[in-house]
Order: structure tokens, then C-alpha cells, then sequence
């Protein structure tokens, strides 16, 4: 039986993007959200799969499987990957956030010593500022 409505575009996986998408779709350090698209393409490989079972399997919305299904089709693999954010970017560096990092774990022996009434790990932009010479706008 024909399926109703626009006909989906074939997906055809080489061996190495599959074994890709298996890979990322069960690493651990994977965001949740790309192990999902990374179902969802290897899902829509099937072509005995409609969207629905697709998307009932994956839980998500059918919409959501078109979604994927069109941007991986133009971008392969790339399209997979978050998109850039729309506004400023950061003006602070990785680097300087790992000094920060670095600085933050070499100083909580410090705080485990206080007062339990003052005893925090957590920090603030602002609790920050004056040991690292950054304004907080700068994160």
C-alpha cells in the first residue's frame, strides 16, 4: 500500500557513518540529545519505517524525525552537531575558564575549613571577580 502525503527522502548509510551513529548513539560522554538524532538516522535508514513508529520508538514527535531526517540529508553527519547560538559571543576564553576551574578546586580545601555556617562550594560571578581581575560580563 502507497503511503499518503510527501514521499520521504531515502536515507543511505555508508558502513563508516553507520558504525558513526552507533557509536555516538551509545557513548556515555554523548549528549542526550545527539544519541537521539543519532536513533533517529538509524531509524530512518529503514525504509519499511514510517516517521510515527519511528518517533514512537526514539520519544519524540514525528515532526522532530523530519527535522533530522532533512538536515542530515543536505549535511551528512555535520548536521547532526548542535547549531551556532544566535547572539554575542563569548569574549571569555576555554583557557581562561580552566584557570578558573582550576583555581575554584585549588581553593576548596580552604572552604571545607570554615565555619560550617560558611562553608559553600558554591560560587558566583561575582565571588569570583576579584580573585581573577574578569567582570562578570566577560563570562
Amino acid at each position: 500500500m502507497a503511503r499518503a502525503g510527501l514521499p520521504t527522502v531515502e536515507i543511505n548509510l555508508s558502513a563508516d557513518e553507520r558504525e558513526t551513529l552507533q557509536r555516538w548513539a551509545r557513548r556515555h560522554s554523548s549528549s542526550q540529545a545527539l544519541a537521539m538524532r543519532c536513533e533517529i538516522i538509524l531509524g530512518c535508514a529503514d525504509p519499511e519505517r514510517t516517521r510515527s513508529e519511528i518517533a514512537a520508538e526514539v520519544g519524540c514527535d514525528p515532526a522532530t524525525v523530519t527535522k533530522w531526517r532533512q538536515r542530515f540529508v543536505t549535511d551528512r553527519l555535520d548536521g547532526l552537531m548542535d547549531a551556532p547560538r544566535p547572539g554575542a559571543q563569548r569574549t571569555i576564553s576555554d583557557d581562561t575558564l580552566d584557570l578558573f576551574a582550576a583555581r575554584d578546586i585549588a581553593t576548596d580545601t580552604v572552604i571545607t575549613k570554615k565555619p560550617p555556617c560558611l562553608s559553600t562550594t558554591t560560587r558566583s560571578t561575582r565571588s569570583s571577580t576579584p580573585a581573577t581581575c574578569c567582570s562578570p560580563a566577560a563570562w
